[in-house]
């Protein structure tokens, strides 16, 4: 038992050390509930609650019990704060204020009886981000959009929005006592703004010669969907072992009700998806009253849909935000200190999804933030009720690299942009 705990804790602590600097894993959020966001997000190996088993792998909820489960996380994104320097232009700070997002989550685990199936349903928010800058009259990449031919201009307030929920029914299949399979399909909500919306291509309907971004506010919430599947294996007493692949969440065309330069109508769709996920974990429970769990992911941004592809098209219109597909690792433990009282301990981190030369476009959409560090707890009230909680911080973060338009590269220029991140996430669980 020493030396299978042993080994464990040097995987832990291997996983720890990342080999490059670590941001964050793009838009989709890294943890599913309180229970699991204390965890770090590590639940592919590691069902704790219903929430976590049905965010990540849905073949561990046949290792529960029949549970419902409900969180509501409260996301407060602060020192959002983007400079800019271009020759002959100056050079300014601007800070955002995009204020507190609501994110809830629900997860439903039901044994059937004298049956080897088990069924759940997840309801999560799964990704977004969310910005709102004003214009300036001294930062270059604020300044409003150029209005004269020759008159260099920026992209005038900039205000992104985007959310997206999911709806995953699921079934698991206990193949044995130790061999359990899940799948399901994913259905998906979205919303997303731009404003300026830089996905069209600018338009002069007036003749000035300066074309100008239309805005991005015209638009409803958007359907997709694709599938998931899981495996889980126990080996022993203290191992447990999980593989999970969420396939592309693939979206219809966001459709944008906007206007051209004379305030005529004007119809913009932008593709985008969600992209593939894979996760691979590990967990361990050879000490007493300790779980620890290790998880292993890859996000297939580059080969997605808005996500992936890079630079400005001919036209102007903006082709990606030029993410880089990344891996990230979460890491969890929980400690039993009574039978009542349970404390979590979580860390999580990130290859970079954005490189220094897509800045730009980290301004508008801000997932460059670095380690994540999670602590939380869970009281049972009884056998079958307890509740929980999570807080989650993530350091400031910085990203530099020139300022890039549809000209180009600006030569000379520099934009720096910053944010800190808290997430704080209350839940209730019941098991019956």
């Amino acid at each position: 038992m020493r030396s299978c705990g042993f080994c464990a804790a040097t995987v832990v602590l291997i996983c720890l050390v990342p080999a490059d600097v670590a941001r964050a894993q793009g838009t989709y959020l890294s943890t599913g509930g309180p229970v699991n966001q204390a965890m770090g997000g590590a639940s592919t190996a590691a069902p704790l609650d219903a929430i976590g088993a049905t965010y990540w792998n849905p073949a561990t909820i046949s290792d529960l019990r029949s549970e419902l489960a409900v969180g509501l996380g409260l996301l407060l994104v602060t020192d959002l704060e983007t400079s800019s320097s271009v020759p002959g232009l100056g050079s300014g700070s601007t800070a955002a204020e995009p204020g507190t997002t609501a994110l809830p989550t629900v997860g439903w685990v039901h044994h059937l009886e004298q049956s080897p199936i088990t069924i759940g349903l997840g309801i999560h928010a799964v990704a977004g981000f969310k910005t709102n800058y004003p214009s300036s009259a001294t930062n270059p990449f604020f300044a409003p959009q150029s209005n004269a031919p020759g008159v260099p201009g920026g992209f005038g307030r900039i205000m992104t929005q985007a959310s997206f929920l999911q709806l995953a029914p699921m079934l698991s299949f206990a193949l044995s006592d130790k061999l359990s399979v899940g799948l399901g399909p994913t259905l998906t909500l979205g919303e997303l703004t731009i404003d300026p919306l830089v996905f069209a291509a600018p338009d002069d309907a007036d003749g000035s010669l300066a074309p100008r971004y239309p805005s991005g506010r015209g638009t409803r919430s958007h359907w997709g969907g694709g599938a998931q599947l899981g495996v889980y294996y126990i080996t022993d007493p203290c191992w447990r072992f999980g593989m999970s692949i969420k396939s592309p969440q693939w979206m219809e065309d966001f459709r944008y009700h906007t206007e051209n330069e004379l305030g005529l109508p004007r119809v913009v769709k932008v593709k985008l998806d969600l992209p593939m996920i894979i996760s691979f974990g590990t967990s361990y429970s050879g000490y007493e009253n300790l779980i620890l769990a290790v998880d292993v992911r890859y996000f297939d941004y580059k080969n997605t849909d808005f996500w992936g592809p890079h630079g400005f098209n001919a036209d102007g219109s903006l082709a990606g935000l030029g993410m880089s597909s990344v891996a990230s690792v979460a890491t969890g433990a929980q400690l039993r200190l009574s039978d009542s009282l349970y404390m979590r301990l979580g860390y999580t981190f990130n290859q970079s999804p954005f490189q220094s030369a897509e800045v730009t476009n980290a301004v508008a959409a801000p997932l460059y933030y670095q380690h994540q560090i999670h602590i939380g707890a869970s009281q049972r009230l009884s056998d079958a009720v307890a509740i929980n909680i999570a807080y989650s911080h993530s350091p400031k973060a910085k990203l530099s690299g020139p300022l890039v338009n549809p000209a180009g590269t600006v030569g000379g220029s520099n934009v720096t942009t910053t944010e800190a991140v808290h997430y704080l996430n209350l839940g209730v669980s019941v098991k019956y």
